[in-house]
């Protein structure tokens, strides 16, 4: 629609009420549209590094101009600056809603799950509570106002943002129905608020966690832990939920954990190591939640996967005792993601780099550098001789010196202005020395959740390895992306596992009742839709995560014409 903006497009990094043009900003869900509005949230960098602010905004669908915009870091004059440093809405960034909004038409409001303020796991240089990130925000779909919100994760320091959008559903409570809305997390727990007021359907209490000993930290002294929903995963790694998969992987698994700390929810993250389970990855994910209304179930998928978080010294991160440009940019940027080693993950979400001047050029890496390419976000805010360094020290180039001054008269960006003194040593999940996850199974699991009386109804195992199997041992569910859908027949329909399967369950038992192999992973929520009144289900098998093989197939099932 070439009256939508300038030629049929709208820059998202322009509007947002500070320099952005140089920053990681995309939209990776379709956003919500409500009358003649398109509103949306956005992706941006968690850092380290310079991060743009996760606004929420409403364009016109015809001409593409913004009609409003809800500060995630409140500016001058609006609620919630005083739960920052003075200044912050012109440097933090962050508190995004990347992962999809909910709409309630009726009322005219969108429900947006924000994400954790940059940089994730040093907040130094934003003390205090950090509103909007990590809530449950409700805006009037039409204005941009502010109806409630309700922060889940005070001072984010865990990357704890809200995965998925909510689930807007209707709650039998006292012979009444009450109009509600539910909220997965990260860590495994379900929020549920009266959807008009905001108001706490089962009481919330706030516990007191430890203090953090980073420099400059300042970790909130308390969160807020749902008393009655009980978790749908397990909320600690101790010694005694070490995987017995064999002796010799326990002895060395039991001898890393103690090396760490560990001990269950919001440990502040530090430099000797802190486990993070449910780990970054959940608990609930992005896949979401599916609500039965007439059993009052919400099901959903999670994982029980352990992460180390390790925090180093920015100025300390160097493996090797150089010093220059492209090594330090390298170390407090890419290292997160890649490794220190640059050898990337075990599970090949984040590529290898070394033999990397076998596939690309310096041009080529600056290129992307630049642009961002799958989950990897643009550095535009870096200089290009920033850029070549980095490219330069990966080409093996150790020539240029951090201290050394701009070849061109470009002002170099990242360095001078680094306010961070920690980076951290990647994405590590903790793994024993043939890949499975360091504590006993299930690994995943399938939840059904009674929200009317406060209980898990079942779980089951979600996902197998087929060599464990062939040992002997009982299924242990995998890592799973996507969600669950559960139909008015009674079925519970899942893909998301490692072992590529698509899973029919029993909604009100949780015995499997059917699978099929797919093409590749069924990385995706499934569709059920019908066609002359034959039903379907459709899932994308996309693959290519946690090791497995890509696709491109979408894959549709049916029941027989004759059974």
């Amino acid at each position: 629609v070439a009256s939508f903006g300038q030629n049929g497009r709208v820059n998202l990094r322009e509007g947002l009420g500070r320099e952005t043009d140089r920053l990681f900003v995309l939209s990776n869900t379709p956003g919500i549209l409500f009358e003649d509005r398109l509103i949306i949230g956005t992706r941006v960098s968690e850092g380290p590094g310079p991060a743009a602010p996760g606004h929420i905004r409403a364009y016109n669908v015809l001409d593409g101009s913004m009609e409003w915009i809800f500060h995630t870091i409140p500016q001058p004059g609006e609620m919630g600056i005083d739960t920052w440093p003075e200044e912050a809405w012109k440097t933090m960034g962050g508190a995004n809603t990347w992962s999809g909004m909910s709409l309630d038409i009726k009322r005219g409001w969108i429900f947006c799950p924000t994400g954790s303020p940059a940089f994730d796991f040093w907040g130094g240089n934003r003390h205090g509570r950090n509103l909007f990130g990590n809530c449950l925000l409700v805006l009037n779909a039409r204005s941009g106002k502010r109806i409630w919100h309700y922060q889940v994760v005070h001072h984010d320091l865990w990357d704890r943002d809200l995965p998925a959008a909510p689930n807007l559903i209707e709650l039998n409570m006292d012979g009444k129905k009450v109009e509600a809305v539910a909220q997965i997390t990260k860590s495994g727990h379900v929020f549920a608020f009266h959807r008009e007021t905001g108001h706490p359907l089962f009481p919330i209490q706030e516990k007191p966690f430890p203090p953090s000993d980073l420099k400059g930290e300042k970790a909130w002294p308390t969160q807020p832990i749902p008393t009655v929903i009980p978790p749908f995963a397990r909320q600690s790694f101790n010694e005694e939920d070490v995987s017995k998969l064999s002796r010799q992987n326990h002895r060395n698994m039991k001898e890393k954990l103690m090396s760490v700390r560990s001990g269950g929810q919001f440990v502040p993250p530090s430099t000797a190591g802190t486990v993070i389970f449910p780990g970054f990855d959940g608990g609930g994910e992005w896949g979401g939640a599916a609500w039965d209304p007439e059993k009052q179930w919400l099901y959903v998928n999670a994982n029980e996967m352990p992460w180390i978080l390790t925090m180093v010294r920015s100025d300390e991160a160097s493996t090797d005792g150089s010093a220059t440009l492209g090594s330090t940019l390298y170390n407090r940027l890419c290292a997160v993601c890649h490794g220190l080693d640059r050898k990337g993950d075990i599970q090949k979400t984040y590529p290898t780099l070394q033999g990397i001047e076998t596939k690309m050029n310096a041009s080529q890496m600056v290129d992307q550098m630049s642009m961002g390419r799958g989950l990897m976000p643009s550095f535009g805010f870096l200089s290009e001789q920033e850029k070549h360094a980095i490219a330069a020290y990966l080409l093996g180039d150790h020539n240029k010196r951090a201290s050394a001054q701009p070849e061109t008269e470009e002002k170099p960006v990242f360095l001078p202005s680094s306010k961070e003194p920690y980076s951290h040593t990647g994405y590590n999940r903790f793994l024993d020395s043939e890949g499975y996850p360091a504590i006993r199974p299930p690994w995943g699991t399938l939840n059904a959740i009674d929200l009317q009386h406060g209980r898990i109804a079942w779980q089951v195992t979600l996902g197998d390895f087929a060599d464990l199997s062939a040992r002997g041992t009982s299924p242990t569910g995998t890592e799973n992306y996507g969600g669950p859908v559960v139909t008015a027949g009674g079925l519970v329909f899942i893909g998301a596992t490692k072992d590529e399967t698509l899973k029919a369950f029993d909604k009100d038992t949780g015995q499997l009742l059917w699978q099929a192999k797919l093409p590749a992973g069924g990385y995706a929520t499934p569709a059920v839709y019908t066609v002359d009144g034959k039903p379907y289900v459709v899932i994308a098998c996309g693959g290519g995560k946690m090791g497995t093989r890509s696709g491109d197939a979408y894959l549709a099932f049916t029941l027989p014409d004759r059974l």
